[in-house]
């Protein structure tokens, strides 16, 4: 169990940042701000580019700085501990594919691309002082600004509840560490099931669907052979339910996508809570574990804390969606 009753922190403890050229932004940022009594100081609004992708130096000197200057000049820097991201934020830098959210988390840092996470595989309460400076990031985006309130939503409707786990192994994916996501899995559902959770792990070729009342979702998405979009959207979740998959893009786009990788928009458009995905290539050993993460969010953790206890790298590709407070087993 949690080693600090720091399972629901309250929302001065949050910066929210969102685009003041974008006023459905703007909107949905402080209607955050009034459900979670985020004082209006923590309010960061910035004019920069609307699109999904910015070039690095407009990051630095559009989002990056005048975050920065906005926590210093307001006496944040010490009192905060996550970065709440508001949909119409880029999520991307467009020349080498970086995490908007990555970067902004550690921006006091001095790290280098795929830096160690110093949070990984901890059991304990973040504080931004004790991790000399690191936040953790979460944001509110899907396909639209109704889709990214509705995370909001769920989050405040978050109890805890007798759903289901479900974690649905790839057998053809044994290798180095594509073997170690299915081995994670594992490990979730007996940990999941010594805690008197239900679990539906299957080691089957089959893409499991057609799920109902989810608390929890791993799966390879597009990168199981047996995939079928139909069976992906099938599953129904329980407000507070948390979802990972292993694939490599699925943070890539919010804006509708016929082609190329499955998207956790679709998971969040079906009514996931929090989920994390990649702007672009991550490389396997970079997801969540699974085990990390079901066992840190059942045992009382925030969202924003459990996906980053799970996650091993910063300054990457990683994108965590959802409110940074949920906390439905607190």
């Amino acid at each position: 169990m949690r080693t600090q009753p720091l399972a629901n922190p309250p929302g001065r403890r949050v910066a929210v940042i969102a685009n003041r050229a974008q006023p459905e932004s703007e909107k949905l940022a402080r209607q955050y701000c009034r459900d979670r009594a985020v004082p209006e100081e923590h309010l960061i609004l910035l004019q920069c580019t609307a699109s999904e992708s910015i070039p690095e130096g407009d990051y630095l000197t559009d989002i990056q700085a005048p975050v920065r200057k906005a926590l210093r000049e307001r006496k944040l820097t010490e009192k905060i501990d996550f970065l709440l991201i508001i949909k119409g934020i880029p999520i991307k830098t467009a020349q080498r594919g970086f995490s908007v959210d990555s970067l902004l988390m550690c921006m006091n840092l001095s790290v280098s691309p795929r830096s160690r996470n110093p949070y990984f595989g901890k059991k304990e309460a973040f504080s931004s002082v004790r991790y000399d400076g690191l936040y953790l990031a979460a944001r509110l985006d899907g396909y639209t600004f109704a889709d990214a309130n509705a995370l909001l939503e769920r989050a405040l409707k978050a109890r805890r509840a007798t759903g289901l786990f479900l974690l649905d192994i790839s057998p053809s994916h044994q290798r180095s560490a594509y073997g170690e996501v299915n081995e994670s899995m594992r490990r979730a559902a007996r940990l999941l099931q010594s805690k008197k959770m239900r679990v539906l792990l299957d080691d089957t070729k089959e893409f499991i669907g057609n799920q109902k009342g989810l608390m929890g979702y791993y799966s390879w998405g597009s990168n199981d052979p047996q995939y079928k979009k139909e069976l992906y959207l099938s599953n129904t979740f329980l407000p507070g339910a948390i979802a990972e998959t292993a694939v490599s893009t699925s943070a890539r786009t919010f804006l509708p996508a016929d082609k190329g990788q499955s998207l956790i928009a679709d998971l969040i458009k079906v009514g996931v809570t929090g989920v994390k995905g990649y702007v672009s290539e991550p490389y396997a050993d970079a997801l969540c574990r699974a085990d990390i993460l079901f066992d840190r969010y059942t045992d009382g953790y925030t969202l924003a804390e459990s996906f980053w206890m799970a996650t091993p790298y910063l300054f990457w590709k990683d994108m965590v969606v959802g409110d940074p407070l949920c906390a439905p087993y607190s």
